[in-house]
């Protein structure tokens, strides 16, 4: 009996680049041993609606679009029950979490590697009652490493990444943030923090700090204080870019779990998409909680 393969594609990721490949990746599934069923999405939300009604009936799920589509994917997964394993075919801009997993960027190959490679069990978050694959952050910073153009990542690094935020710095929010984990009380205004599971983030590698592995239960927290002068802004621009463990204006931390109350609702984005606005969060690592082929 063959096995069944559910095939969940974003039409509009990457501009369409899935259209030039369809047929080619339709068949190296095929060519595996799988009957498969293909569905674009049609919606912001409908490959979790899709993914959580029909997983149980599948042998493999494959995604095809950016981290949000995969976001989506694993959202579904995680509501449906099962643990199904999760093949992914990037086609975003970032693709972070495919970097990450050493996922090939051309789409017959991700194809193959989806069909063909290892399961490999790997961490997710929880986000009250959401969930997210590899990053969620708030502040200064969320939007910059989506707006800026891959072309200048490339050339800058890290550089880019400053850039463009410096020329949000006359728009600093800032966030009074009572933040608790193992024990430890942080309390204080911060400007951005994001909670990452991924080598990468917004494109840049490294920013997440070292030491960083997928599947060992523990996020990479970063947390950015309220710059009281230009020569503080300065010196956690420079932490950034060179990642400095000492900085006193930067929290870094790893821990399975935080809460984080605020007075005010506060913007957080989950894989790059919306996440709605929060005075009240429970973060939490599922270890090794979805298998995703590699």
């Amino acid at each position: 009996m063959k096995k069944k393969l559910l095939f969940v594609f974003n039409p509009k990721s990457g501009k369409g680049l899935i259209k030039d490949h369809l047929v080619n990746i339709v068949d190296i599934m095929t060519k595996a041993g799988y009957m498969i069923t293909i569905y674009p999405t049609q919606s912001q939300g409908d490959a979790i609606r899709k993914v959580r009604k029909k997983a149980k009936k599948y042998d493999l799920v494959v995604c095809c679009g950016g981290d949000g589509t995969l976001d989506e994917v694993v959202t579904g997964m995680e509501q449906s029950d099962v643990n199904v394993p999760i093949g992914y075919i990037p086609a975003g801009s970032t693709n972070d979490f495919a970097n990450s997993l050493g996922i090939p960027k051309d789409m017959e190959k991700a194809a193959e590697t989806a069909v063909l490679g290892n399961p490999f069990p790997c961490d997710v978050g929880s986000f009250n009652n959401d969930t997210f694959v590899y990053v969620a952050a708030f502040g200064l910073f969320t939007e910059v490493s989506y707006q800026t153009s891959q072309q200048m990542k490339n050339i800058l690094g890290h550089a880019a990444y400053i850039l463009e935020g410096a020329k949000h710095i006359m728009d600093i929010t800032s966030y009074r943030m009572k933040v608790m984990h193992d024990d430890e009380e942080i309390e204080d205004e911060f400007i951005y923090g994001m909670v990452t599971n991924s080598l990468s983030v917004g494109g840049f590698k490294g920013i997440s700090g070292p030491d960083v592995l997928l599947d060992d239960g523990l996020f990479e927290v970063t947390l950015i204080k309220m710059p009281k002068n230009p020569i503080e802004l300065n010196k956690i621009l420079g932490g950034l870019t060179n990642r400095e463990n000492d900085n006193e204006l930067i929290y870094s931390f790893k821990t399975n779990e935080l809460h984080i109350t605020s007075d005010e609702e506060v913007p957080w984005t989950l894989d790059g998409e919306f996440g709605g606005a929060h005075s009240d969060l429970t973060i939490k690592n599922l270890n090794k909680q979805i298998t995703i082929m590699c």
